[in-house]
Protein backbone atom coordinates (compact mmCIF):
# COMPACT_ATOMS: atom_id res chain seq x y z
CA UNK A 1 0.00 0.00 0.00
CA UNK A 2 1.04 3.54 -0.26
CA UNK A 3 1.10 6.54 1.91
CA UNK A 4 -2.02 7.91 3.54
CA UNK A 5 -4.59 5.92 1.72
CA UNK A 6 -8.18 6.75 2.53
CA UNK A 7 -9.32 3.33 3.35
CA UNK A 8 -6.71 2.71 5.84
CA UNK A 9 -5.19 5.91 6.96
CA UNK A 10 -8.25 7.87 7.64
CA UNK A 11 -10.43 6.14 10.06
CA UNK A 12 -9.12 4.60 13.20
CA UNK A 13 -7.15 6.17 16.03
CA UNK A 14 -4.36 4.30 14.74
CA UNK A 15 -6.09 2.92 11.91
CA UNK A 16 -8.60 5.47 11.29
CA UNK A 17 -10.04 8.54 12.73
CA UNK A 18 -13.24 7.75 14.35
CA UNK A 19 -12.79 5.35 17.13
CA UNK A 20 -9.97 6.15 19.05
CA UNK A 21 -8.95 3.77 16.76
CA UNK A 22 -11.78 3.25 14.49
CA UNK A 23 -12.05 6.10 12.19
CA UNK A 24 -11.95 9.71 11.73
CA UNK A 25 -13.96 9.76 8.66
CA UNK A 26 -16.30 6.96 9.25
CA UNK A 27 -19.59 7.41 7.48
CA UNK A 28 -22.80 6.73 9.24
CA UNK A 29 -23.17 3.08 10.10
CA UNK A 30 -24.49 1.20 7.17
CA UNK A 31 -22.63 2.97 4.42
CA UNK A 32 -20.58 1.36 1.76
CA UNK A 33 -17.45 3.30 1.79
CA UNK A 34 -13.95 3.84 1.06
CA UNK A 35 -11.56 4.77 4.56
CA UNK A 36 -8.91 3.58 5.57
CA UNK A 37 -11.28 7.45 5.14
CA UNK A 38 -14.37 10.02 5.15
CA UNK A 39 -11.23 9.39 3.81
CA UNK A 40 -9.34 7.58 1.41
CA UNK A 41 -9.35 8.69 1.14
CA UNK A 42 -12.00 7.75 3.70
CA UNK A 43 -11.14 6.79 3.89
CA UNK A 44 -9.70 3.84 7.99
CA UNK A 45 -5.72 4.70 6.77
CA UNK A 46 -2.00 1.69 8.04
CA UNK A 47 -1.70 2.18 11.73
CA UNK A 48 1.66 0.96 12.81
CA UNK A 49 3.27 2.63 9.83
CA UNK A 50 1.62 5.99 10.27
CA UNK A 51 -0.84 5.43 7.48
CA UNK A 52 1.65 4.51 4.85
CA UNK A 53 -0.90 2.46 3.03
CA UNK A 54 -4.57 3.18 2.68
CA UNK A 55 -8.07 6.61 2.49
CA UNK A 56 -9.19 6.53 3.14
CA UNK A 57 -10.56 7.11 4.75
CA UNK A 58 -7.15 7.70 8.06
CA UNK A 59 -8.22 4.43 8.21
CA UNK A 60 -10.32 1.53 7.87
CA UNK A 61 -13.95 2.05 8.11
CA UNK A 62 -14.74 -0.64 10.57
CA UNK A 63 -18.33 -1.67 10.90
CA UNK A 64 -19.33 -1.58 14.53
CA UNK A 65 -22.97 -2.77 14.54
CA UNK A 66 -23.87 -6.38 14.18
CA UNK A 67 -27.15 -8.20 13.76
CA UNK A 68 -26.30 -11.64 15.06
CA UNK A 69 -23.95 -12.93 17.74
CA UNK A 70 -20.70 -14.56 16.76
CA UNK A 71 -20.26 -18.28 16.92
CA UNK A 72 -18.77 -21.26 15.19
CA UNK A 73 -18.92 -21.62 11.44
CA UNK A 74 -18.08 -19.45 8.47
CA UNK A 75 -19.15 -15.94 7.59
CA UNK A 76 -19.00 -14.20 4.22
CA UNK A 77 -16.69 -11.18 4.07
CA UNK A 78 -17.66 -8.57 1.45
CA UNK A 79 -14.84 -6.53 -0.17
CA UNK A 80 -16.44 -4.64 -3.02
CA UNK A 81 -19.05 -4.62 -5.77
CA UNK A 82 -18.24 -4.36 -9.48
CA UNK A 83 -20.23 -4.36 -12.69
CA UNK A 84 -18.87 -7.70 -13.86
CA UNK A 85 -15.86 -9.91 -14.26
CA UNK A 86 -14.00 -12.39 -12.13
CA UNK A 87 -11.39 -11.45 -9.51
CA UNK A 88 -7.76 -11.70 -10.63
CA UNK A 89 -6.53 -15.29 -10.62
CA UNK A 90 -5.64 -16.63 -7.19
CA UNK A 91 -6.46 -13.33 -5.46
CA UNK A 92 -6.42 -13.75 -1.70
CA UNK A 93 -7.75 -11.48 0.98
CA UNK A 94 -8.42 -11.48 4.72
CA UNK A 95 -6.79 -14.40 6.55
CA UNK A 96 -5.35 -15.44 3.17
CA UNK A 97 -8.79 -16.56 2.03
CA UNK A 98 -9.55 -17.02 -1.67
CA UNK A 99 -11.69 -14.27 -3.19
CA UNK A 100 -14.72 -15.50 -5.15
CA UNK A 101 -17.85 -13.89 -6.57
CA UNK A 102 -21.62 -13.76 -6.14
CA UNK A 103 -23.66 -12.25 -8.99
CA UNK A 104 -27.12 -10.74 -9.25
CA UNK A 105 -28.69 -8.48 -11.87
CA UNK A 106 -25.46 -7.66 -13.65
CA UNK A 107 -23.62 -6.78 -10.43
CA UNK A 108 -20.83 -8.84 -8.92
CA UNK A 109 -19.96 -8.97 -5.21
CA UNK A 110 -16.42 -10.06 -4.37
CA UNK A 111 -16.39 -12.09 -1.20
CA UNK A 112 -14.39 -14.54 0.89
CA UNK A 113 -14.94 -16.88 3.83
CA UNK A 114 -13.98 -15.84 7.36
CA UNK A 115 -14.44 -17.68 10.66
CA UNK A 116 -17.20 -16.31 12.85
CA UNK A 117 -15.17 -17.11 15.95
CA UNK A 118 -13.06 -14.08 14.91
CA UNK A 119 -15.59 -12.03 12.93
CA UNK A 120 -18.75 -12.63 14.95
CA UNK A 121 -20.18 -9.81 17.06
CA UNK A 122 -18.39 -10.43 20.35
CA UNK A 123 -15.08 -11.73 18.90
CA UNK A 124 -14.98 -8.76 16.53
CA UNK A 125 -15.34 -6.27 19.37
CA UNK A 126 -12.33 -7.82 21.05
CA UNK A 127 -10.37 -8.02 17.82
CA UNK A 128 -10.85 -4.30 17.14
CA UNK A 129 -8.78 -3.56 20.23
CA UNK A 130 -5.82 -5.35 18.65
CA UNK A 131 -4.37 -2.78 16.26
CA UNK A 132 -2.01 -5.33 14.76
CA UNK A 133 -4.97 -7.50 13.84
CA UNK A 134 -6.90 -4.54 12.43
CA UNK A 135 -3.91 -3.48 10.37
CA UNK A 136 -3.57 -6.95 8.88
CA UNK A 137 -7.25 -7.01 7.94
CA UNK A 138 -7.03 -3.49 6.49
CA UNK A 139 -4.04 -4.35 4.32
CA UNK A 140 -5.65 -7.53 3.01
CA UNK A 141 -8.92 -5.69 2.33
CA UNK A 142 -7.11 -2.93 0.46
CA UNK A 143 -5.05 -5.40 -1.55
CA UNK A 144 -8.24 -6.98 -2.89
CA UNK A 145 -9.91 -3.64 -3.63
CA UNK A 146 -6.86 -2.30 -5.47
CA UNK A 147 -6.66 -5.42 -7.62
CA UNK A 148 -10.33 -5.11 -8.53
CA UNK A 149 -10.09 -1.37 -9.20
CA UNK A 150 -7.19 -1.97 -11.57
CA UNK A 151 -9.49 -4.14 -13.66
CA UNK A 152 -12.56 -1.90 -13.80
CA UNK A 153 -15.10 0.27 -11.92
CA UNK A 154 -15.20 -0.78 -8.27
CA UNK A 155 -17.33 0.21 -5.28
CA UNK A 156 -15.33 -0.71 -2.17
CA UNK A 157 -17.32 -1.70 0.91
CA UNK A 158 -16.33 -0.57 4.37
CA UNK A 159 -13.86 -2.69 6.24
CA UNK A 160 -15.20 -5.72 8.10
CA UNK A 161 -18.61 -6.09 6.48
CA UNK A 162 -19.54 -9.71 7.13
CA UNK A 163 -22.67 -11.68 6.24
CA UNK A 164 -23.77 -15.06 7.49
CA UNK A 165 -24.33 -16.40 3.97
CA UNK A 166 -24.19 -15.74 0.23
CA UNK A 167 -27.96 -15.33 -0.01
CA UNK A 168 -27.75 -12.17 2.07
CA UNK A 169 -25.16 -10.79 -0.32
CA UNK A 170 -27.43 -11.51 -3.29
CA UNK A 171 -30.27 -9.79 -1.46
CA UNK A 172 -28.07 -6.70 -1.02
CA UNK A 173 -27.24 -6.61 -4.74
CA UNK A 174 -30.91 -6.97 -5.61
CA UNK A 175 -32.21 -4.35 -3.17
CA UNK A 176 -29.54 -1.74 -3.93
CA UNK A 177 -29.00 -2.51 -7.61
CA UNK A 178 -29.71 1.02 -8.86
CA UNK A 179 -27.56 2.65 -6.18
CA UNK A 180 -24.58 0.45 -6.98
CA UNK A 181 -25.07 0.92 -10.72
CA UNK A 182 -25.09 4.71 -10.31
CA UNK A 183 -21.93 4.68 -8.21
CA UNK A 184 -20.08 2.39 -10.59
CA UNK A 185 -21.04 4.60 -13.53
CA UNK A 186 -19.80 7.69 -11.66
CA UNK A 187 -16.35 6.28 -10.84
CA UNK A 188 -15.79 4.41 -14.12
CA UNK A 189 -12.47 5.37 -15.67
CA UNK A 190 -11.61 7.75 -12.83
CA UNK A 191 -9.16 7.58 -9.96
CA UNK A 192 -9.05 9.05 -6.48
CA UNK A 193 -6.16 11.30 -5.44
CA UNK A 194 -5.45 12.56 -1.94
CA UNK A 195 -4.05 15.98 -1.08
CA UNK A 196 -2.81 16.91 2.37
CA UNK A 197 -1.60 20.36 3.30
CA UNK A 198 0.39 21.13 6.45
CA UNK A 199 1.29 24.34 8.19
CA UNK A 200 4.98 24.84 7.49
CA UNK A 201 6.99 24.34 10.63
CA UNK A 202 9.70 26.81 9.58
CA UNK A 203 7.39 29.75 8.82
CA UNK A 204 8.30 32.61 11.18
CA UNK A 205 5.38 34.36 12.86
CA UNK A 206 4.81 38.01 11.95
CA UNK A 207 7.07 40.47 13.80
CA UNK A 208 5.47 42.81 16.36
CA UNK A 209 4.42 46.19 15.01
CA UNK A 210 7.02 48.96 15.52
CA UNK A 211 4.76 50.82 17.93
CA UNK A 212 4.29 47.74 20.05
CA UNK A 213 8.02 47.07 20.07
CA UNK A 214 8.73 50.65 21.16
CA UNK A 215 6.17 50.43 23.93
CA UNK A 216 7.77 47.26 25.15
CA UNK A 217 10.99 49.15 25.71
CA UNK A 218 9.41 51.06 28.60
CA UNK A 219 7.84 48.03 30.25
CA UNK A 220 9.04 46.33 33.38
CA UNK A 221 10.67 42.92 32.78
CA UNK A 222 7.48 41.17 33.82
CA UNK A 223 5.25 43.30 31.58
CA UNK A 224 7.69 42.93 28.69
CA UNK A 225 7.56 39.15 29.05
CA UNK A 226 3.76 39.11 29.05
CA UNK A 227 3.66 41.41 26.03
CA UNK A 228 6.08 39.19 24.10
CA UNK A 229 4.01 36.16 25.03
CA UNK A 230 0.85 37.83 23.79
CA UNK A 231 2.48 38.94 20.54
CA UNK A 232 3.82 35.42 19.97
CA UNK A 233 0.37 33.91 20.46
CA UNK A 234 -1.17 36.46 18.13
CA UNK A 235 1.53 35.68 15.56
CA UNK A 236 0.80 31.95 15.66
CA UNK A 237 -2.92 32.59 15.35
CA UNK A 238 -2.35 34.87 12.36
CA UNK A 239 -0.11 32.26 10.77
CA UNK A 240 -2.69 29.51 11.27
CA UNK A 241 -5.45 31.72 9.86
CA UNK A 242 -3.39 32.55 6.78
CA UNK A 243 -2.55 28.88 6.19
CA UNK A 244 -6.20 27.84 6.64
CA UNK A 245 -7.30 30.44 4.10
CA UNK A 246 -4.70 29.18 1.62
CA UNK A 247 -5.90 25.62 2.18
CA UNK A 248 -9.49 26.68 1.40
CA UNK A 249 -8.34 28.25 -1.86
CA UNK A 250 -6.35 25.12 -2.73
CA UNK A 251 -9.35 22.85 -2.08
CA UNK A 252 -11.55 25.05 -4.27
CA UNK A 253 -8.97 25.13 -7.09
CA UNK A 254 -8.57 21.34 -7.04
CA UNK A 255 -12.35 20.94 -7.00
CA UNK A 256 -12.59 22.88 -10.26
CA UNK A 257 -10.40 20.27 -11.98
CA UNK A 258 -11.80 17.17 -10.26
CA UNK A 259 -15.12 15.51 -11.08
CA UNK A 260 -15.92 15.35 -7.36
CA UNK A 261 -14.17 16.30 -4.15
CA UNK A 262 -14.49 15.45 -0.50
CA UNK A 263 -12.87 17.02 2.51
CA UNK A 264 -11.94 14.71 5.38
CA UNK A 265 -11.20 15.65 8.95
CA UNK A 266 -7.51 16.57 9.48
CA UNK A 267 -5.48 13.66 10.77
CA UNK A 268 -3.83 13.54 14.15
CA UNK A 269 0.00 13.71 14.00
CA UNK A 270 0.14 10.15 15.35
CA UNK A 271 -1.68 9.00 12.26
CA UNK A 272 -0.17 11.31 9.66
CA UNK A 273 3.35 10.68 10.91
CA UNK A 274 4.13 14.41 10.87
CA UNK A 275 4.37 16.89 13.70
CA UNK A 276 3.06 19.83 11.66
CA UNK A 277 -0.62 20.72 11.89
CA UNK A 278 -2.72 19.48 8.98
CA UNK A 279 -4.98 22.15 7.49
CA UNK A 280 -6.34 20.17 4.52
CA UNK A 281 -7.12 16.48 4.09
CA UNK A 282 -8.90 16.24 0.76
CA UNK A 283 -9.92 13.48 -1.66
CA UNK A 284 -10.57 14.14 -5.35
CA UNK A 285 -12.04 12.02 -8.12
CA UNK A 286 -10.18 12.90 -11.32
CA UNK A 287 -10.42 11.96 -14.99
CA UNK A 288 -7.07 10.58 -16.22
CA UNK A 289 -6.99 13.20 -18.99
CA UNK A 290 -6.86 15.95 -16.34
CA UNK A 291 -4.47 14.38 -13.85
CA UNK A 292 -1.48 16.45 -15.00
CA UNK A 293 -3.56 19.61 -14.76
CA UNK A 294 -4.70 18.54 -11.30
CA UNK A 295 -1.13 17.96 -10.08
CA UNK A 296 -0.01 21.29 -11.55
CA UNK A 297 -2.46 23.15 -9.31
CA UNK A 298 -0.43 22.10 -6.27
CA UNK A 299 2.64 23.99 -7.42
CA UNK A 300 0.97 27.34 -6.87
CA UNK A 301 0.21 26.51 -3.23
CA UNK A 302 3.58 25.26 -2.02
CA UNK A 303 4.64 28.47 -0.35
CA UNK A 304 5.82 29.85 2.98
CA UNK A 305 2.52 28.86 4.58
CA UNK A 306 1.82 25.38 3.22
CA UNK A 307 3.65 22.13 2.64
CA UNK A 308 1.47 20.15 0.22
CA UNK A 309 1.51 16.38 -0.41
CA UNK A 310 -0.15 14.44 -3.23
CA UNK A 311 -0.97 10.76 -2.63
CA UNK A 312 -2.50 8.11 -4.84
CA UNK A 313 -3.94 7.14 -7.13
CA UNK A 314 -6.37 5.10 -5.08
CA UNK A 315 -9.48 3.09 -5.67
CA UNK A 316 -12.43 5.50 -5.25
CA UNK A 317 -12.92 4.87 -1.54
CA UNK A 318 -14.17 8.38 -0.82
CA UNK A 319 -16.79 8.40 -3.57
CA UNK A 320 -18.60 5.10 -3.17
CA UNK A 321 -20.64 5.69 -0.02
CA UNK A 322 -24.10 4.16 0.08
CA UNK A 323 -26.48 4.07 3.03
CA UNK A 324 -27.49 0.47 3.67
CA UNK A 325 -30.32 1.55 5.96
CA UNK A 326 -30.98 1.23 9.67
CA UNK A 327 -30.21 -2.13 11.10
CA UNK A 328 -28.09 -3.11 8.12
CA UNK A 329 -24.81 -1.57 9.07
CA UNK A 330 -21.56 -3.44 8.69
CA UNK A 331 -20.58 -6.31 10.90
CA UNK A 332 -22.20 -9.72 10.81
CA UNK A 333 -25.59 -9.77 9.08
Amino acid sequence: MSENHPAVSENHPAVSENHAAVSENQPTVGEIQPTVGENHPAAPAAPSQKAQEPHAPDAPRVARETATPGGSGQGVYLYAVTSGGEPPHDLRGVMDGVVRTVSCGGLVAHIGDVPLDRFGEEPLRRSLEDLGWVEGVARAHHRVVEALAAAGPTAPVRLVTVYTGEEQVRDLLDRRHDDFAEILSHVAGRREWGVKAYLRRDTPPPSPAPAAAAAAGGDSPGMAYLRRKKESLRGREDLWRAAAERAELLHAALGQVAVASRRHRPQDPQLSGRSESMVLNGAYLVDPAREEEFAAVLGGYRDRFLDVELTGPWAPYSFTSIDLGAGRAGGVR
